[in-house]
């Protein structure tokens, strides 16, 4: 299964992944109205340590201790890509607490969201990957 890869050395901390991923993800047509003088949640995010910048987002693990641990069934595995059903999801952030990779976090409306591939999306892949200025993220089988 394709995932999503960070090569850090590559990655100079612009921050272009979250936003077009917010974008992705926001249902809008037009970047600038999506985006423009609002909070961006991203599903995957870019940290720094020292000189060093890299993005996080989900693993996509083939036994997701996040589903596990999900007291409402809302986290499941279709297709490899571990996916949120936000309307089953109770925002309880137990999923969050248990990811060895941070890769959750608390959506605009309470209930978690982590990156799905973008494959509820048209993309046809990753928007974080389509707007790397760098290539730095990639959408690849390994």
């Amino acid at each position: 299964m394709k995932r999503v890869y960070v090569n850090e050395k590559w990655c100079i901390g612009c921050h272009l992944c979250e936003y077009n991923c917010a974008f992705a993800n926001s249902g809008q047509a037009d970047m600038v109205k999506a985006l423009k003088g609002r909070d961006i949640f991203p599903r995957i995010r870019v940290e720094e340590s020292g000189n060093i910048n890299f993005a996080v987002s989900c693993r996509h693990c083939t036994d997701p201790i996040c589903a596990k641990s999900c007291i409402s069934g809302a986290i499941s595995v279709k297709d490899g890509a571990v996916c949120i059903d936000r309307d089953k999801c109770v925002g309880c952030l137990t999923c969050v607490l248990v990811c060895p990779y941070g890769a959750l976090s608390q959506g605009e409306h309470g209930a978690v969201q982590k990156c799905e591939l973008c494959l509820q999306n048209t993309c046809g892949e990753p928007a974080c990957v389509k707007g790397c200025p760098n290539r730095a993220i990639v959408y690849e089988e390994r």
